[in-house]
């Protein structure tokens, strides 16, 4: 990322690759879908028309057996009928044609099925419908593994075009290649671009390659190094007591915390304290008791009014799944406002080994709202809590400076440090190695985080080839 650049705001570039395959597609995919859904409406009008038909066939052919017309001429007709034109062959007929074009409007449905699935331009809820109703009748399996095969056939194809129309431009002047290259970059994951695009980003005038980086993909391959090695340094301040620990030797204000794990059962009756899960992630079991009959259940916004109201909750919490395991620790209850019992506000820093990227402000009463800014103040959208959004109060340039300084101790590209705001100033709270659905930020936010993970990734790398020892880290992690 250029220096001068917007952090929040990267160039806008058209995706022009994806207008010209929306040229090529989406008119004739609407055709395709508006015959489809045509011939839908009208097997279904078939269908009803056939079987209120028949209902009319029963009903006149019980008319008949009854009248005394019938019943005069019955011998006579009786061998007409067995010759093949009775009523029972006629309803067995009309039922057969019923059959059969029920088996056309499946396959008709199917195939409206699946251009609700490659249509872009369809509302997303359209398609929840169709995964429902897949699921309801046990068709889900099936269809996830041909959705599978069909989208790689699909990326495939694509990525083969793409790059072909870039090999196509690699002997045209430097400007038009690099354009065209910068267009394809835009279709193709990080993974799909080929080497000749990338080399052109080593040279003296290099073609930006912004959209390499990838702060979902960075945290996806940091999550994968970590299942294949065991550990990696961030992960060490995830167990809350380490953390405190670390903190407490940097003379960070930290909470008051018990010493020891308990289960449901013997949590200690206490007033003024935090419950919270020993290893949990976002505010899922985390209950703010400021008396025995006065208790705020953060996740569920909702005030909980008796001690046996909290150990219901915190059961349920455990026989949900959103706590795994019957070990809560509690803490000190930091409040904002003490008189007004104002719970203090999170302010959770992104930071990349020495850098701040995004500075996250949640507000949790008396609703849940939030609030995004960059280390100079700006408050801005990421695509995160678009619709929880606040106007927020922000921190001191002295709080970004901190959190900048505590990250450059923790050998890692990337790390959150969660503070709580109190009466008094910032009280830490976690260190956060994955933030929660980190896959949600928008592609500019996305993008450029990863420039943030990728710039942090090769500082400390330089730093380690330069001799930087973290002793003060391992230090502490031969206490944990």
């Amino acid at each position: 990322m250029s220096k001068k650049e917007h952090p929040i705001s990267p160039i806008d570039k058209s995706n022009l690759m994806d207008d010209l395959t929306d040229s090529l597609e989406v008119g004739e995919e609407i055709r395709k879908r508006d015959f489809l859904l045509e011939a839908l409406l009208d097997k279904e009008v078939d269908i009803k028309k056939l079987a209120s038909e028949n209902i009319q066939n029963k009903k006149k052919a019980k008319q008949i057996s009854s009248s005394n017309t019938y019943k005069l001429f019955k011998p006579i007709t009786k061998a007409k009928f067995s010759r093949g034109t009775s009523k029972e062959v006629i309803i067995s007929e009309l039922e057969e044609k019923l059959a059969e074009i029920q088996k056309e409007l499946y396959s008709t449905k199917e195939k409206y099925h699946d251009l609700i699935i490659r249509d872009r331009l369809l509302n997303i809820g359209s398609l929840h419908d169709v995964l429902k109703e897949k699921k309801e009748n046990g068709e889900l399996i099936s269809f996830l593994k041909q959705t599978i095969e069909n989208k790689k056939q699909l990326d495939s194809n694509y990525n083969h075009m793409l790059r072909y129309i870039a090999r196509l431009f690699m002997k045209e002047k430097e400007e038009y290649r690099d354009y065209i290259y910068q267009l394809v970059l835009d279709g193709l994951t990080m993974e799909a671009i080929p080497e000749f695009i990338l080399r052109e980003g080593l040279k003296d005038s290099p073609i930006e390659l912004r959209q390499v980086s990838s702060f979902r993909a960075s945290m996806n391959m940091r999550i994968r190094k970590m299942q294949l090695t065991g550990t990696l340094p961030e992960w060490q301040l995830d167990d809350k007591r380490n953390a405190y620990n670390f903190m407490d030797k940097l003379n960070v204000p930290i909470p008051w915390v018990a010493e020891d794990t308990y289960s449901i059962s013997t949590i200690p009756k206490r007033e003024g304290i935090v419950i919270k899960p020993a290893n949990g992630a976002g505010s899922r079991g985390v209950y703010l008791v400021y008396s025995t009959t006065d208790i705020f259940d953060i996740k569920r916004s909702r005030n909980v009014k008796s001690w046996e109201g909290l150990l219901e909750s915190l059961a349920k919490d455990l026989s949900s799944g959103w706590v795994e395991e019957d070990k809560w620790i509690i803490e000190e209850l930091i409040l904002e406002n003490k008189d007004d019992k104002l719970p203090s506000r999170d302010i959770k820093f992104y930071c990349f080994y020495g850098r701040v990227g995004l500075i996250l402000e949640i507000s949790r009463y008396p609703e849940l709202k939030y609030c995004w800014w960059t280390e100079n103040g700006e408050r801005v959208k990421t695509g995160k809590y678009t619709n929880d959004l606040f106007k927020g109060k922000g921190c001191t340039q002295a709080e970004v400076q901190l959190a900048k300084e505590i990250s450059q101790l923790i050998p890692a590209p990337f790390i959150r440090i969660d503070f709580l705001r109190s009466d008094k100033g910032l009280v830490f709270g976690e260190f956060t190695p994955k933030p929660g659905n980190y896959d949600e930020f928008d592609e500019a936010t996305d993008k450029w985080l990863g420039d943030y993970f990728n710039e942090a990734e090769g500082r400390l790398i330089n730093d380690l080839l330069n001799g930087k020892e973290f002793s003060y880290f391992n230090e502490m992690i031969k206490t944990f």
